[in-house]
């Protein structure tokens, strides 16, 4: 059938081109059992068709089951085959209808080709593995449109987006390489899917002939496909060293960055840190400034600064001082002169806050002390000074008294009781005889003092020494601790992956939108720094030894300490805390045994959880004064 008939019967509709020869073929059906013409159809020949009046039946039964499959669910929401259907009509003799039926109908029914399994490697090849990887190459890839032979490019209006097989659930990539390219077998069927600007009415040039005469070859890189093949060589490279097998895992790690290149957003990133980090411990280069393994003062001060980044960027750190700052503000209740000794006073974010509490404290806000712990400073600058200077003027300002001393040190190990006490906590000096009750807080750095025997011990029984009414500990929930490197490997894999994709997902707060972009960024460079030293370093230098809740709780126990539950008010108020952040769609604050855990959906990333000395009667009558308010 002629395209100047489909426009003139139908005004271009295809599918009422279709009813209206199911009609004639039904009424030349009528005019056969009739036994009127036992020659050539006259209606339709009228119309250029040459169909014989026996044939009429079998043709409209045809026809009957062509309308059946083209209208099926997936005929129909194929519109890249329905419009090669429509446009090439004008190839086959109009006269052989019955013929041209049976073609149509023979693809719409073909099954798809099954893929080629890929060759097996050589016996002989030492580096081979049982995955399937990409070829290296170095072509270099871009991402664009294709153009036609005569430079001009198609409009968007006469292009189809290129899809994937339909089964493929994520969206592709389009791919274009110029210069030499190994040939893509494809399918009738997906050669269609492949079309390029269509040609006006009277043309009869075909899509396959318009894809073959491309001046560029197109690739369509599945990247859910790709994505699976990224963390099984991710995996494999791992296991390769593990294994001690540098050569097969520096062939593999080759690989990532090609695979990597397929990806967007955070695992794109979370892969190019890990690929970096398996690099760097393959090949042992000297590592840049600031991103060693060992704890130097420089990378101690870079830390800080990308710590106020990650501080900015997303809600983390933010549940860990509001949680904390609650159960030592509960704990605190009923006592007029209270101490808070700080392991990781950086900027001092955490403590305006409590300060604010304290001064709108029934009763009057308390005589407040702080002792704030921290590393030395690469230019010597006494930065814990300066940071005291600054909350001293807030208490000034809120009518808090308030004292402060700043401590430098380079490990926490190195501390004494005496030195956190300081002179004051006998009393001396102040007319109240009533004592000072000291809380200890730990914000992310007990899992550092895993990386020396018996310094975890040393400085736990330091804190009891002191005699605090509460420790509050909150640390990342993972178990990057293990003596194997791969589960250490795929753990820290997977608590990496969600980190990012919280920091993808979650927006920053008002307030920092105009700057929120390069916090995240900064934000993304402080974790990367966490994954080298969990990958790449090992023995004291790897720091980053994170543990989850029960290994905490068993530590905790071991040195002599009780759980204290947190209370109900810091599970509220950090759900609210959480609206800040994209509505807080994707946070999850639960409650685990007496505990906190902050998570992106179903996986918790963060926790906080409080402790007393067991059996120390101050501890037990600071609880009863908290039960008692």
């Amino acid at each position: 059938m002629k395209r100047e008939h489909q426009e003139a019967a139908g005004g271009g509709d295809r599918r009422g081109g279709e009813g209206n020869w199911y009609v004639a073929a039904e009424q030349e059906k009528g005019k056969a059992l009739m036994g009127t013409d036992d020659g050539v159809d006259e209606l339709l020949a009228a119309l250029g068709y040459k169909v014989r009046s026996s044939d009429m039946a079998d043709v409209a039964q045809k026809l009957e089951q062509l309308e059946m499959a083209m209208g099926s669910s997936a005929a129909a929401n194929d519109d890249a085959l329905l419009a090669h259907l429509a446009f090439d009509t004008v190839h086959y003799n109009p006269s052989d209808l019955s013929n041209w039926v049976d073609n149509i109908l023979s693809e719409l029914n073909a099954p798809p080709p099954l893929p080629q399994p890929p060759p097996p490697p050589p016996p002989d090849d030492p580096l081979s593995l049982q995955f399937d990887l990409p070829p290296a190459v170095t072509e270099q890839y871009t991402i664009g449109t294709v153009d036609l032979p005569d430079g001009s490019p198609c409009k968007p209006a006469d292009v189809d987006e290129l899809q994937p097989e339909a089964s493929t659930a994520s969206s592709g990539w389009l791919i274009s390489q110029s210069g030499h390219q190994p040939e893509v077998a494809m399918s009738l069927r997906d050669r269609k899917r492949l079309k390029v600007c269509s040609s006006p009415p009277s043309s009869t040039i075909t899509a396959d002939a318009a894809t073959a005469a491309a001046a560029q070859q197109v690739v369509i890189v599945d990247s859910q496909e790709a994505g699976i093949r990224l963390v099984h060589a991710l995996m494999a490279c791992a296991e390769a060293v593990q294994k001690e097998n540098l050569k097969a895992a520096g062939a593999i790690v080759k690989q990532i960055s090609v695979l990597a290149a397929s990806q967007g957003g955070a695992m794109r990133k979370v892969a190019g840190y890990f690929a970096e980090a398996l690099a760097r411990r393959i090949y042992r280069p000297q590592p840049p400034r600031g991103m060693g393994c060992s704890s130097t003062v420089e990378s101690a001060a870079l830390d800080d600064m990308l710590h106020h980044h990650f501080y900015e960027s997303c809600p983390y750190l933010k549940f860990a001082h509001f949680t904390a700052n609650q159960a030592i503000l509960e704990a605190f209740a009923g006592f007029r002169r209270v101490h808070v000794v700080d392991f990781g006073m950086r900027q001092g974010l955490q403590w305006p806050a409590l300060l604010q509490a304290l001064a709108l404290r029934q009763g009057g806000p308390p005589s407040f002390r702080l002792t704030g712990i921290g590393p030395p400073q690469p230019d010597n600058s006494d930065a814990l000074q300066e940071v005291g200077w600054k909350l001293a003027q807030l208490a000034k300002t809120i009518r808090v008294d308030f004292r402060y001393r700043g401590f430098v040190a380079a490990s926490l190990a190195d501390l004494d009781p005496y030195m956190l006490l300081g002179p004051e906590a006998d009393g001396g000096g102040v007319e109240d005889d009533e004592p000072e009750v000291v809380a200890v807080n730990s914000i992310l750095e007990l899992h550092r003092l895993l990386a020396r025997p018996g310094a975890l011990e040393k400085v736990l029984g330091t804190i009891r020494a002191v005699r605090p009414v509460i420790v509050t500990v909150v640390e990342q929930e993972a178990n990057h601790n293990g003596r194997a490197f791969l589960d250490r490997f795929t753990e820290a894999l997977h608590y990496y992956s969600t980190m990012f994709d919280s920091l993808e997902g979650g927006a920053s707060p008002p307030a920092a939108v105009e700057v929120g972009g390069h916090d995240q960024a900064m934000a993304e460079i402080y974790l990367g720094r966490q994954i080298y030293n969990v990958v790449a370093c090992e023995g004291a230098e790897r720091t980053e030894r994170h543990e989850t809740l029960p290994q905490w709780r068993a530590r905790m126990s071991r040195a002599g300490f009780d759980s204290v539950p947190i209370g109900s008010n810091a599970f509220k108020q950090a759900s609210m805390l959480l609206a800040l952040f994209s509505g807080g769609e994707g946070y999850r604050v639960e409650e685990n045994d007496g505990c906190l855990t902050l998570g992106w959906h179903t996986r918790p990333l963060i926790a906080t959880s409080a402790w007393r000395a067991a059996g120390d009667p101050l501890s037990t009558s600071a609880s009863c004064r908290t039960a008692s308010s």
